[in-house]
């Protein structure tokens, strides 16, 4: 083993112990378990130095590092080297191009949340599960979330090469997709006359500050068209940011906690339902699916926990924090969590997401499928019968109006 290695070994775990070492003290973590971890993590450096069969790639060793440490914490983080964050700033408040993704980490791959209803990844027909392999023909092992992002986006009209493992196939297929000017589709309301109740349906793929107000419009056009009861449906909607889903809530509760946010640095900030901005007491029904994210979550949650609603489909996929951006000495930068939000119950929605009051697949599944598992829930069938509808039609008729 050459000497060069040796050093280098030597130099990488010096540093990331006097990191864990500093952020323990500065964090007030100091204790024997950090102290037993950490001499854990420099003896497994040293057996590498010693025993393993070839001199590793170092800048590949402490790559995989980084990006082990902050996935264990969180699947969201990323870790970006100076030129990436160049790349993540030039482009981040750019409005690009793109194939209508949205992603997170799973299996140390790249994994899709879902795609924008109507985007080219949607009617390419990729869905909640499928894993990102490669991108241009870079593997997205280890790849950084923002990372994967940016090589998403570019000119209209420009293509990108992608290979994915789809949830539906063995193999992975390869996929040639054409970006183009993401449009996100708008609030859309119906009435449903069911069993003689008039049932107003709300649906939105997105949760920001402006469909938010497009959510409270519709529903007072509805009230005027006589509507006796609601369906929210949030399945699918996966954009926008956690604070609007408070905003969300609030036009369906009067009074009570929606929830909060916490984080190790980040003291607790609670959000209490507003009377002024309750817009309807009738009885209301949540509709969610294994793409219902961020936002829409966070108001999921909070009508489910405070009792003012209940919540029919399939688990949510867990993503409701805030993050940020923390550059690092040599122009690099690591971009995670640094709160998240909880639920009126306290459970991070992050860590549990929002499991429904009356689960309900959209598709048929063998009996011994658990329908809370995200992972093995088939996908929807393109033409069939909205099960989850269905099944929120049913609860609805049965809702007691809140008080």
């Amino acid at each position: 083993m050459n000497r060069r290695f040796q050093l280098g070994v030597v130099a990488f775990s010096t540093g990331v112990v006097a990191l864990l070492l500093v952020g323990a003290v500065h964090g007030g973590g100091t204790n024997d378990s950090t102290i037993t971890h950490i001499g854990v993590y420099s003896e497994v450096l040293s057996r590498i130095q010693t025993q393993y069969v070839q001199a590793p790639d170092m800048k590949a060793v402490t790559l995989g590092g980084i990006t082990g440490m902050l996935e264990a914490i969180d699947p969201y983080a990323s870790y970006l080297n100076a030129d990436q964050y160049k790349q993540y700033l030039a482009t981040k408040n750019k409005n690009e191009a793109s194939v209508g993704l949205i992603l997170s980490k799973r299996y140390d791959s790249v994994a899709i949340v879902d795609s924008v209803p109507g985007s080219p990844a949607d009617k390419a027909g990729l869905t909640t599960g499928d894993i990102i392999e490669s991108i241009n023909n870079v593997a997205t092992r280890l790849m950084p979330l923002a990372f994967a992002q940016i090589l998403l986006e570019g000119d209209p009209g420009s293509t990108v090469e992608l290979s994915v493992l789809r949830t539906v196939r063995s193999d992975p297929q390869k996929l040639t997709l054409t970006r183009a000017m993401i449009q996100v589709p708008p609030v859309s309301a119906r009435m449903i006359n069911d069993q003689g109740e008039q049932v107003g349906l709300v649906s939105t793929v997105v949760v920001n500050a402006d469909t938010v107000k497009e959510i409270a419009q519709k529903v007072e056009d509805l009230d005027r068209q006589g509507a006796q009861r609601y369906i929210l449906d949030l399945r699918r909607s996966c954009e926008g940011t956690p604070e609007d889903g408070v905003a969300l809530a609030n036009l369906f509760m009067d009074k009570g906690l929606i929830g909060y946010t916490l984080g190790q640095k980040s003291p607790r900030q609670d959000f209490e339902a507003m009377a002024s901005r309750d817009i309807t007491k009738k009885p209301l029904v949540v509709l969610t699916n294994r793409a219902t994210a961020a936002g829409a979550e966070v108001a999921a949650a909070a009508l489910l926990e405070s009792k003012r609603a209940e919540v029919v489909g399939e688990r949510t996929y867990g993503d409701a924090a805030i993050r940020k951006a923390v550059t690092l000495d040599d122009g690099s930068a690591v971009i995670l969590s640094v709160a998240k939000y909880y639920g009126p119950d306290g459970k991070a929605i992050q860590d549990n997401a929002v499991m429904p009051s009356t689960p309900q697949l959209q598709a048929d599944v063998e009996p011994d499928i658990d329908v809370d598992d995200v992972d093995v829930a088939p996908p929807p069938p393109v033409n069939g019968p909205d099960l989850i509808l269905q099944k929120g039609e049913e609860v609805v008729r049965k809702a007691v109006a809140a008080n």
